[in-house]
């Protein structure tokens, strides 16, 4: 099948390294975002202008709650030598088909881009990119960050948060020097270095993302409570179960719900970079 719900996205070579890994974690009872991932043929077919393509991806618009996130899940993206952080575009915001299928057209492009094929060509690799897509229900989320189960800085075996604000989008375009949280397992120890924003990026009602700027409060005080952080130590500990050690975590908290947005491993070209 071209499209299918995550957990039934086995096949990495249809679906990509991004869909195998969430699948894997649904299945668990991870807390995944509801979404589906599209194979890169499907994706090669709606970037060529098949109709037929067009109406496999309408039938599911309608088991998906607005706002969608669409991800790129290029066939080798998130392996165990690299992570291609920050390589595909990532689209957030979509709130209608013809964004939608805009969006897939984006993020399969961008298997093409100078920044991939250099990153490609700095692994030995020279064939394009394979990019499938998954689309997500996107979590309007109030705190986003990373959460590395293994100190990528040091290399010691603790856990180093980085958090922000709103969407995640504000640490991997370095607009904002998040909060960052050294924390041992368990944590029962937590060091704090608060960052310094001044904005925040959050859905748009009109679609899209927007950043607005924060008050005192927001600027001055680290986002993450206790009660967050030893959330996620137990949703590090409960990944590292599933996937082994040394793994880098993308989540967010909406409505104080936690959700695992990515897992994948730590490795030496992909470290801190987003």
């Amino acid at each position: 099948m071209s499209v299918v719900l995550l957990d039934k996205a086995i096949e990495l070579s249809s679906f990509g390294g991004k869909a195998f890994q969430l699948g894997s974690a649904v299945r668990s009872g991870l807390p995944v975002p509801h979404g589906y991932a599209i194979s890169y043929d499907l994706v090669n077919q709606i970037v060529n202008g098949n109709k037929n393509a067009f109406k496999e991806i309408d039938l599911i618009i309608g088991n998906l709650t607005l706002p969608f996130a669409v991800r790129s899940s290029a066939i080798d993206e998130d392996g165990l030598m690299s992570s291609y952080a920050g390589i595909y575009k990532t689209i957030l915001g979509i709130n209608d088909a013809t964004g939608l299928f805009s969006a897939i057209n984006e993020i399969a492009c961008s298997g093409q881009a100078t920044q991939a094929i250099a990153y490609r060509k700095r692994l030995g690799l020279t064939a394009p990119s394979q990019v499938a897509v998954i689309i997500q229900q996107m979590v309007c989320s109030e705190l986003s960050g990373v959460i590395f189960t293994r100190n990528p800085l040091t290399g010691m075996d603790e856990r180093m948060i980085e958090a922000c604000w709103g969407l995640g989008e504000s640490i991997v375009s370095g607009r904002i020097t998040p909060d960052r949280y050294t924390v041992n397992r368990g944590a029962t120890s937590i060091e704090i270095f608060t960052g310094r924003q001044e904005t925040a990026i959050y859905p748009a009602k009109e679609g899209g993302t927007k950043e607005v700027k924060l008050d005192s409060q927001g600027i001055n005080n680290a986002c993450l409570l206790e009660n967050h952080i030893r959330q996620l130590d137990h949703l590090a500990t409960r990944c590292e179960q599933i996937f082994g050690k040394d793994l880098d975590i993308e989540w967010a908290f909406s409505d104080n719900r936690l959700y695992l947005l990515q897992c994948r491993k730590i490795t030496t070209r992909g470290g801190i970079s987003h």
